[in-house]
């Protein structure tokens, strides 16, 4: 088996279901969790920032409008900015209903009862560590050291990414143990030798990004290619026919991750 830069082989499944379960749930849920397990995934991607007390908890928005019911919960004139706001406001936040009636409810997760929902089922993560702007080294720091925690002993460690460079300069510096990627939306100057500078064992890609120049260069890096978020056959079956390692889709319901 191939191994990444730091000598781990790499334990992941292909499939990887994007924050939860794609659609079909309210995505960053424990409910879309749950969903996106009845269809056979064994591997989650999920958003986690942090509150104003610092307690990481699953969100992919800096303001909390899209996803919960913030507008009627918290008043007129209060922050709809999520990280203003301590766990303890976050956690009575319904963040189902928006989806629909079947969700009304279901709260926003906080990144412990994830993390204990996968260990105790099997499942692996891929946590992209989303910081609210001017926290990123912080909070790259803060998830790394709960994960280590949250994952102490575990076979198989989640794999944590994100955008943002500080933030993943921030996981290294706390637990440069765990395995990393740097996330990319285009391929901008020096993006490979900034994944291997952060010790990087993937990178993740908006799947166009993919050819067979590219795969090549991660590939002779010794880095992983994972993409982000294949929702159509003709897609996955390009990735597949490049030699791509990680698919994370939407469509848990069209793809099989068997």
């Amino acid at each position: 088996m191939k191994t990444t830069p730091l000598g781990l082989p790499w334990p992941y499944p292909r499939w990887i279901a994007h924050r939860g379960a794609g659609r079909l749930a309210p995505e960053n849920t424990l409910a879309a969790f749950r969903v996106g397990a009845a269809h056979s995934y064994r591997m989650f991607e999920c958003d986690v920032k942090l509150s104003a007390d610092g307690v990481p908890f699953l969100l992919h928005d800096d303001t909390l409008e899209r996803t919960t019911n913030a507008d009627e919960a918290l008043g007129a004139g209060l922050s709809a900015v999520a990280a203003d706001h301590p766990w303890g406001t976050l956690s009575l936040l319904d963040a189902g209903s928006w989806h629909s009636n079947a969700f009304a409810g279901e709260p926003l997760p906080t990144f412990e009862a994830i993390a204990r929902y996968c260990r105790r089922n099997g499942f692996d993560l891929n946590i992209e560590i989303k910081p609210t702007p001017g926290t990123e080294h912080h909070t790259g720091q803060v998830v790394a050291r709960h994960a280590a925690r949250l994952w102490h002993g575990a076979e198989v460690p989640p794999l944590l990414t994100s955008f943002e460079v500080p933030a993943l300069e921030g996981a290294l510096q706390a637990q440069p143990e765990l395995p990393r990627g740097l996330l990319l939306e285009n391929l901008w100057d020096g993006w490979l030798e900034t994944a291997q500078r952060l010790g990087c064992q993937a990178v993740v890609c908006d799947y166009t990004l993919w050819d067979a120049e590219t795969v090549a260069q991660a590939k002779s890096a010794g880095l992983r290619t994972l993409s982000y978020t294949v929702n159509d056959e003709a897609a996955a079956q390009k990735l597949s026919d490049l030699g791509t390692d990680g698919i994370i889709t939407d469509r848990v319901e069209l793809f099989s991750p068997m």
